[in-house]
């Protein structure tokens, strides 16, 4: 059974709760996303690490109810005075 997409919004919404989160499906069938994330708790992490807390996220799901997820992380632009 595919994961809607409000489901995945309330995962990620609740681990990157100042993130900026947007959801493309990319196939139209709840099973193949694409998520766009802006969090501050990405700040000085790798990406490999970045993704990894995504995935933490999902509590499981991924694989299962979620197919496939093209996941593009990045934290903030820090911005100077």
């Amino acid at each position: 059974m595919p994961m809607p997409v409000e489901t995945l919004h309330a995962y990620l919404n609740q681990a990157f709760p100042d993130a900026e989160i947007v959801i493309d499906d990319l196939a139209g069938d709840g099973d193949h996303y694409r998520a766009r994330i802006v969090s501050s708790a990405f700040a000085g992490m790798p990406r490999v690490r970045q993704h990894q807390l995504v995935y933490a996220a999902l509590k499981g799901h991924m694989g299962g109810a979620l197919h496939a997820l093209a996941l593009e992380t990045s934290a903030p632009p820090v911005t100077t005075s």
